[in-house]
């Protein structure tokens, strides 16, 4: 019996210029990093985010760690990010001897409560211990609640890192995620919603900063006619055949944003009749990428879980996932302080939490083999 081609959760979707921008490349001989490629690649992110400057890197933790460099964070200094994140998000400084504080979702975003951070920064405020920076993470696309975490953080002085890794293309009162941070950050990794096969973009205004970056990311070697260095620095720029690939997905992009959103709410609208099933809103003043389809299963109401549905989904070679598993919840976390938005919430999206298939080539035909086999696992 054959097997069933696989689904995968959200995989590469190549179809643009990509071939001509690598042949351009190879024709040039620009095969090592740098090269024409990245520097319209870094312009290109730049004017798409309204940003003025932009760095393309090995990867979006790598654009965290510099974003991380820049704002001096040394041991023993604390930091304040989302609990419901993905690792990346805060490893580079925890790595730099940080000490995280964790924040819990707000249930109408998914993403960091502005109740659980003022709290975080009243308490911060009163032991006289200011966060070197507050992470804010666009949850599978979803952008923050800005209009209300960005003036907690603006009244005290503390510096926003935005990690827009998964909201590539997502906007909030109509402005590009990845620009409302003293730093932004995106990801092109394999399964974005716009790839490079690996990559990622660091993003300011602060041209200053992103020139320091850009140094720090080459080795930091200083002007001179030999290798000579005053500080250290990474090996942490893109390859100009990547920046190709890059440049022809970015042309793609509002197609690609625009596909994800109609996966979604097909979705919506055949599952969200099913009892307990809730979808990841959309909120306020803003508009979702939908990178991932994601839903909440209430398993006293439904009879079923998400693992339940997880099963089914792997039984017929369809890859589906729960939702991110909070941080305040990983062992090498085990001691952060953690705040709660009102019980805990990020634990129970993490607990009841699905992601779907949400590939923006997904076909049709595709998407109601997954319709039909998430409802059949509901008793």
């Amino acid at each position: 019996m054959t097997e069933r081609k696989r689904i995968y959760l959200s995989p590469p979707h190549m179809g643009g210029r990509e071939m001509e921008y690598i042949q351009e490349a190879f024709d040039t001989n620009w095969i090592a990093p740098l090269g024409p490629h990245v520097d319209a690649f870094e312009r290109e992110c730049a004017e798409a985010a309204g940003v003025r400057a932009a760095l393309a890197l090995t990867s979006g933790t790598a654009a965290i760690c510099l974003a991380a460099r820049s704002l001096d964070v040394m041991p023993g200094d604390t930091f304040f990010c989302s609990s419901l994140t993905f690792i990346a998000s805060l490893a580079p400084l925890a790595q730099m001897g940080g000490v995280p504080v964790f924040i819990d979702s707000d249930p109408d975003t998914w993403n960091m409560s502005p109740l659980a951070l003022e709290r975080a920064l009243r308490d911060a405020e009163a032991s006289g211990r200011k966060p070197k920076a507050v992470i804010l993470v666009n949850l599978y696309g979803q952008p923050c609640d800005m209009g209300r975490l960005l003036p907690l953080c603006q009244r005290r002085g503390v510096p926003v890192i935005e990690d827009a890794a998964e909201s590539v293309g997502s906007l909030y009162g109509g402005r590009a995620t990845g620009s409302f941070g003293k730093f932004g950050v995106y990801s092109f990794n394999g399964n974005k919603i716009i790839t490079t096969s690996g990559g990622g973009m660091l993003l300011s205004d602060d041209e200053e900063s992103i020139a320091k970056a850009r140094f720090r990311s080459t080795q930091a070697r200083d002007e001179a006619p030999w290798y000579q260095h005053s500080e250290l620095g990474y090996n942490f720029r893109m390859s100009n055949i990547l920046a190709g690939v890059g440049r022809a997905q970015l042309e793609l992009l509002d197609d690609r944003v625009a596909k994800r959103r109609d996966v979604f709410a097909r979705y919506r609208e055949a599952l969200g009749d099913l009892p307990g099933v809730s979808f990841m809103p959309e909120a306020p003043n803003s508009r979702s990428n939908r990178w991932l389809s994601t839903l909440t299963i209430d398993p006293g109401v439904s009879g079923t879980t998400n693992l339940d549905v997880i099963d089914a989904l792997a039984a017929e070679n369809i890859e589906s996932r729960p939702v991110w598993k909070p941080m305040h919840m990983q062992p090498v976390f085990a001691d952060a302080k953690y705040y709660r938005h009102d019980g805990d919430e990020s634990r129970r999206l993490f607990e009841t939490g699905l992601c779907l298939p949400s590939g923006s080539n997904l076909s049709q035909e595709e998407q109601s083999l997954v319709i039909r086999l998430v409802r059949g696992a509901f008793r």
